[in-house]
C-alpha cells in the first residue's frame, strides 16, 4: 500500500539500541491506532507495541515491556519505536501499521489496514 514508511532499522551488537520511526506517506490515511510488528522467516507476525494517537495510550507485548518504548510526534506525523538493550531474538523486519482503533485491532495484523515496506532490524551476540 506505501501509505507507512518505516525507517531506522539496522545491525548492531546484543545490548544495543536502535529508534524506528514511522512516518505516514502518500494519501492521508484514517487510522489512528499505529502498531509495530516484527516477522521472521516462516514465522506468524507478532505485535510488539502500538499507540492510540488520539490519547496517546500505549500497548506492549511482554516480551519488550521495560526495553521499548513507542511515541508519536504529531508536527513530524510521525510513530517512533525506541529499541533499547537489544537481544537477539529481536532481530526480525519490523513493520507499522495502522488501524482506527487499537482496542479493536490490537494485536491482530488482520485488523491493520495499512501497512509500511518494513524496516530489518539485525541483532547480534
Amino acid at each position: 500500500q506505501g501509505h507507512l514508511v518505516e525507517s531506522g532499522g539496522g545491525s548492531v551488537q546484543a545490548g544495543g539500541s536502535l529508534r524506528l520511526s514511522c512516518v505516514a506517506s502518500g494519501n492521508p490515511y484514517s487510522g489512528n491506532c499505529v502498531g509495530w510488528f516484527r516477522q521472521t522467516p516462516g514465522k506468524e507476525r507478532e505485535g510488539v507495541a502500538a499507540i492510540y494517537k488520539a490519547s496517546n495510550t500505549t500497548y506492549y507485548t511482554d516480551s519488550v515491556k521495560g526495553r521499548f518504548t513507542v511515541s508519536q510526534d504529531n508536527a513530524k506525523n510521525a510513530v517512533y519505536l525506541q529499541m533499547n538493550s537489544l537481544k537477539p531474538d529481536d532481530t526480525a523486519m519490523y513493520y507499522c501499521a495502522a488501524a482506527r482503533s487499537c482496542v479493536a485491532a490490537w494485536p491482530r495484523p488482520p485488523l491493520f489496514n495499512y501497512w509500511g515496506q518494513g524496516t530489518q532490524v539485525t541483532v547480534s551476540s
